[in-house]
């Protein structure tokens, strides 16, 4: 008996993957599970792009909007998470479709890897989230570069919460994080799966998409959002591991007065572009994505037609 069929829908912020994703879904009999880091906390519907009800198209989504922003979620947490979502998709006879941007959790999970155990310190964790707040993620990120160089280069400044995951394995574990990664294993898949990735043929209109999306958000309420978790968590005593997501940390700074309303949009927009950019790296580095290129979002045919195509190959042989 052939391995279960599973299929993957990737690529870059604003890339049309919520679309394509129930798309498929409804055309092959399938349910989705979420690849998204952001899209796992309550609250953040508009910061983290959660897929509204309409977008959803009456299919099945999972691990979306159903962990407090305080608690914190490993690859390790969402291989587990994600895997018995899967299995539980396959045991009513569907399709699993992983939807999402966040490239350790699609790797990991495809992948099958297995983590060593570490035990969470929540008291080191907060201390961490501190600097980053009150003294930059830059100061955090040294701290990273002088402890474990190797684990630095693996993970972006701006990442706040790698950095603090990583500072926290070192400081539990007393080993380096780099080294704990690398004794990550990687066992036989009991999936075969069809990686679809998306991606536009020049970077300017992926770009030039993702300002739009952002000024829609904007005008759908992201401003309003993003004030009540900060408000939330001023009067709690402290900014918690989600409120780093792209589109809340942004308007902080308009808040607390130091800056208009418009340069924190653009700096939202900015940081989007450059978290597309790191996406890209990380995806390319996957030579079994099967990549969909397109040339403007008004292709929407041609890119589920050449989905469904691929698809039909892949799970047939």
């Amino acid at each position: 008996m052939s391995e279960p069929f599973v299929l993957a829908v990737v690529g870059p912020t604003a890339s049309g993957k919520t679309w394509l994703g129930a798309e498929l879904a409804k055309r092959f009999d399938g349910e989705v599970v979420s690849a998204d880091s952001m899209q796992i906390y309550k609250d953040m519907d508009i910061a983290s792009a959660k897929p509204t009800a309409e977008e959803m198209q009456g299919i099945p989504h999972h691990l979306i909007g159903f962990l407090d922003r305080s608690e914190t979620f490993s690859a390790a947490d969402y291989v587990r998470l994600a895997g018995e979502a899967v299995n539980g998709i396959l045991s009513r006879g569907k399709l699993p479709v992983i939807v999402g941007g966040t490239g350790l959790y699609i790797d990991s999970l495809l992948g099958n890897v297995t983590f060593p155990a570490m035990k969470p310190d929540p008291e080191y964790r907060h201390q961490l989230t501190e600097i980053a707040e009150t003294q930059g993620n830059a100061v955090l990120y040294d701290m990273l570069v002088r402890a474990d160089p190797a684990a630095a280069e693996s993970i972006h400044m701006n990442n706040v919460v790698r950095v603090v995951r990583a500072l926290e394995v070192i400081h539990t574990s007393g080993r380096l994080f780099s080294e704990l990664k690398a004794e990550s294993r990687r066992e036989p898949s009991p999936w075969r799966s069809l990686i679809l990735g998306l991606n536009t043929s020049d970077r300017s209109v992926l770009y030039e998409r993702i300002d739009r999306r952002v000024e829609e958000m904007v005008s759908r309420g992201l401003v309003e959002e993003a004030r009540e978790i900060w408000l939330r968590d001023k009067a709690e005593g402290g900014f918690r591991t989600a409120a780093n997501a792209i589109g809340c940390k942004e308007l902080y700074p308009y808040f607390e007065g130091e800056s208009s309303l418009e340069e924190c949009i653009a700096r939202i927009q900015q940081e989007s572009r450059r978290y597309a950019k790191r996406q890209l790296t990380w995806f390319r580095r996957n030579e079994y994505i099967h990549w969909i290129i397109f040339d403007n979002f008004g292709q929407k045919n041609e890119i589920l037609e050449k989905s469904v195509k691929a698809m039909e190959i892949y799970r047939n042989v």
